[in-house]
């Protein structure tokens, strides 16, 4: 049915406009990214979970670093299968809430929320379970998410925001929220030049203790934990993390 959302929903839809949206507003952090993720892939190699269009996967790569990644979407791999560098990198097209691939890594990495795409907590946790699996024994796993904040949305757990307003265009956030699933059903809708379009993304959050105790569940423990890229201290009032962590069974 169309109206059915997949694994591969958000980024077949999203991938026309991905990079024009996205490229230059984390160019900062992007650099910051590939330059963190670097210094932790060790000799390599290093998997991407949602790699998408490149965007930390092809600096990362042009580093020096053997990059592999894992993607639902087919529509954003060709796009990232376009630029330089693109066609080197080993891709499988599916899940990464569960995945069996050959090779081992140093480092495994998902970036920009990308774990909460998984809708279900025995999703993220069998995710979890596979990342450590595929981990060499001296091998760390990273993670970019958001810390929740549900102060975002209304009494009635809804939220309607202008993100972007121009001269011949409107781009505005609308989303529900159920904060006992700890999941928020959002549109992004692009009105330009008398036509609208709308892309989905569906989210299934996790707070940072969770996350940990998944980990645990998984066979890892947190080495670090920071705010961002830059190794700046974790702590609220900061609403992002970086968090690293490795195999329980390491030495």
């Amino acid at each position: 049915m169309v109206n059915e959302y997949a694994d591969a929903t958000y980024g077949d839809r999203i991938a026309e406009i991905y990079d024009d949206t996205y490229l230059a507003t984390f160019g900062d952090d992007t650099a910051k990214a590939a330059s963190f993720l670097k210094d932790h892939a060790g000799d390599g190699p290093a998997l991407e979970l949602g790699i998408g269009t490149g965007r930390v996967a092809l600096p990362l790569a042009a580093a020096g670093v053997e990059v592999h990644g894992i993607d639902a979407s087919a529509e954003m791999v060709v796009r990232l299968r376009r630029k330089p560098g693109g066609e080197a990198i080993p891709i499988t097209i599916g899940t990464f809430a569960d995945f069996s691939l050959e090779a081992r890594f140093s480092l495994v990495y998902v970036v920009f929320n990308t774990l909460f795409a998984l809708l279900g907590q025995d999703e993220q946790v069998s995710c979890l379970e596979a990342v450590a699996r595929h981990l060499t024994p001296e091998g760390v796993f990273v993670l970019q998410a958001f810390v929740p904040d549900v102060s975002r949305f209304d009494a009635h757990q809804q939220r309607v925001a202008a993100e972007e307003i121009g001269v011949d265009h409107v781009v505005l956030e609308t989303s529900t929220h159920d904060p006992i699933a700890q999941r928020t059903d959002s549109q992004h809708v692009v009105i330009r030049d008398g036509s609208v379009r709308i892309y989905p993304v569906r989210i299934r959050y996790a707070h940072v203790s969770e996350l940990d105790l998944m980990a645990r569940i998984a066979g890892l423990r947190l080495r670090e934990r920071w705010a961002d890229w830059d190794r700046s201290p974790f702590g609220l009032p900061r609403w992002t993390h970086v968090s690293v962590w490795e195999r329980a069974d390491r030495s």
